[in-house]
């Protein structure tokens, strides 16, 4: 088996899914996703500390875009036009890989309870790392939670209609992002 090809950490991701889709998630083993993905369970190791925290592979680095998108967004714009920023900036590293792999994560993480609060666990660390980044362009504490949370759920929202929806239409997952959170902001006016 081959111990260090590239792009390692994405095809145990992608195997991950796949079993765990095919099979489900407590009956996969370590070492079947290392088998699956043509590596050692060793080089398994060396790229995530569990299976569960493959749901997880590339958080880290979308907090950074999404707080780097909301600190560079123009110093007049609004919470949400910076967390809009943000949603761009981040929509901008996910490829056709993040776009196919997008349902059978989606059924992996349906068909799991330890997934689910592996996924929600991931959604309040963006939703921490956008939290931050306001508020370090000013913006008021509970006004910066409450934007960082409609960001996250802007994310989701139009990772999933990306993911899922027509792939000819031509919008990329910025696009299907940022509409979801127009439609956020529209929904909180009728809130009163």
């Amino acid at each position: 088996m081959a111990r260090w090809q590239p792009e390692t950490a994405q095809r145990l991701v992608v195997a991950a899914v796949d079993l765990f889709t095919e099979q489900g998630y407590d009956a996969t083993t370590v070492a079947q996703i290392a088998e699956r993905a043509g590596v050692t369970k060793s080089t398994f190791f060396r790229h995530f500390p569990d299976k569960r925290e493959l749901l997880v592979a590339g958080q880290e680095t979308l907090s950074r875009l999404l707080a780097e998108g909301i600190a560079e967004a123009p110093a007049d714009a609004t919470p949400l036009e910076a967390v809009a920023a943000g949603l761009e900036r981040a929509s901008g590293a996910m490829g056709p890989a993040n776009r196919e792999l997008g349902p059978r994560l989606k059924a992996a993480v349906a068909a799991s309870t330890e997934l689910q609060e592996r996924d929600a666990l991931k959604s309040v660390g963006l939703a921490a790392a956008m939290t931050a980044a306001l508020i370090d362009r000013g913006v008021p504490d509970p006004t910066a939670q409450l934007a960082a949370e409609l960001g996250v759920l802007a994310f989701k929202r139009g990772y999933a209609e990306w993911s899922e929806g027509d792939r000819d239409d031509g919008r990329g997952l910025a696009e299907h992002a940022l509409a979801a959170l127009r439609d956020l902001r529209a929904a909180t006016a009728s809130l009163g």
